[in-house]
């Protein structure tokens, strides 16, 4: 999905507890101890999908062929941060050429290195330069997802349709000379009129002819294999699922491998939940994204409670706070990002919240606690409309527990651990309580006003 393409193309409880084991002096706001924040801690190189991926860009990024660079000389600390992968933007060459987002794609061969559509380089740079990122992102053991834009096309010259009788531009000749395209490639044509979708008036790919096949996933110079194997891409970010049948990703991801996730762009998880499982991949948890926003600017936490992708089926849920096409929605952003990185499901961190709106100290800490501290399934302990408290029950690990305040005061309450007799500590550094744990699994614990605090074994 694309933000209203702004390019959308001239063409178209009460248990007591023991003074001594908790320090009641509270920590300055925004506090946070070093060693919490030490991203480069020991953790080992997981796979995709274990960590936390960055989505390297954002919408209408700086033009003029610099952005590779950008995001090539941020792989250092962001590995040292814990991402594991980086989704980028579509890397091909588009209809406007020097200026697209490349999400009206036009030749997929073209990574900036043919001169056409007004440039030889696309809005991020040149071939060279991309390849150059890919290399740099894989010598710091992080992998590189593509955004795979392929329900529709872009650019075309004007031809007469037999299956409209009128002048369609759907003839593709592309400067790259590879995967060449005509009406019969499009909707309306001979094998059928329409597919489940289309977008923006573009020309709207027929997914079902064997030529469209080959040339996108199935010959050994498709785009598939192409990305994969030359480019040195290690996964797949499906634009626009809507558009098409889950089949065919599907059919790709058996094809190439990889790890792939669809953009379906609905807020009901239980039709999320259908098309990862028709598609046999992930999907981004739509539902988990307007359940927060319902619950930060709604005011009411009890919305966590709600039904979500990662509760049904987390191995395919890619947990999200905003990203290039959604809205800045969130008062309590950093409660979100709380939230999302202490949970189930695959986390993406956001460019710019990253970068540059953010306190990255803060996301560092939340991502190096998903990392250390957030395995196993998940129990909610508490909510109302303030609060949220959450625990993960560990998995070769201790868990932690999450506790969420959306109120302007401190807060309090005693619940249910996994750990007797056991001191814990914040792993967020918002409180400095140490707190020893009863033998029956109980203490009490805190969080600031407006902010959350993680709790583990110390």
């Amino acid at each position: 999905m694309k933000k209203t393409l702004s390019i959308l193309i001239a063409a178209a409880a009460i248990i007591s507890c023991d003074n001594e084991d908790i320090n009641e002096t509270l920590p300055e706001s925004g506090a946070v101890q070093n060693e919490l924040v030490a991203a480069n801690a020991t953790t080992s190189n997981l796979s995709v999908g274990s960590k936390v991926m960055m989505q390297a860009f954002y919408w209408d990024v700086p033009a003029g062929g610099t952005w590779w660079d950008v995001v090539k000389s941020k792989i250092p600390s962001w590995q040292s941060a814990g991402i594991d992968a980086i989704w980028l933007p579509p890397v091909s060459k588009a209809l406007n050429g020097p200026m697209s987002m490349g999400y009206d794609p036009f030749d997929y061969f073209d990574f900036g290195n043919f001169d056409q559509k007004g440039s030889v380089e696309t809005r991020f740079g040149s071939k060279t330069e991309l390849q150059s990122l890919i290399n740099t992102a894989h010598d710091h053991n992080i992998s590189v997802i593509a955004d795979i834009v392929i329900n529709h096309n872009s650019g075309g010259d004007s031809e007469f349709n037999i299956f409209t009788n009128s002048d369609t531009y759907t003839d593709y000749n592309p400067a790259s000379g590879m995967f060449n395209r005509t009406a019969y490639d499009f909707h309306p044509n001979d094998y059928h009129n329409n597919d489940t979708g289309v977008f923006g008036g573009f020309a709207d790919v027929c997914h079902h002819k064997s030529y469209v096949q080959d040339w996108l996933w199935k010959d050994a110079n498709s785009v598939a294999k192409y990305y994969k194997n030359t480019m040195g891409f290690d996964g797949w970010r499906f634009d626009y699922v809507k558009g098409f049948e889950p089949w065919v990703v599907k059919e790709w991801k058996n094809e190439v491998g990889g790890f792939s996730v669809g953009e379906y762009w609905d807020g009901n998880a239980a039709t999320l939940d259908w098309w990862a499982g028709q598609a046999e991949v992930s999907a981004f948890d739509f539902a988990c994204y307007y359940r927060m926003r319902d619950a930060f600017e709604g005011n009411n936490l009890n919305q966590l409670n709600e039904d979500m992708l990662w509760k049904r089926n987390a191995q395919r849920a890619v947990t999200f706070v905003t990203n290039h096409d959604t809205d800045e929605i969130f008062n309590g952003k950093m409660l979100a990002y709380a939230y999302i990185l202490t949970h189930e499901g695959y986390p993406t961190v956001f460019y710019r919240d990253y970068e540059e709106w953010l306190n990255k100290e803060r996301l560092n800490n939340l991502i190096w606690i998903h990392n250390n501290l957030a395995s196993g399934n998940t129990s909610i302990l508490y909510t109302d409309d303030n609060e949220y408290i959450a625990r993960r029950n560990g998995h070769n690990g201790p868990g932690l527990i999450v506790y969420i305040n959306n109120a302007d005061h401190w807060q309090e309450r005693w619940i249910e651990t996994n750990w007797s007799n056991t001191r814990i500590k914040d792993y967020t550094g918002h409180s400095n309580w140490e707190p020893v744990t009863q033998a029956g699994k109980w203490v009490k614990i805190q969080v600031p006003p407006k902010s959350y605090s993680v709790w583990s074994v110390k």
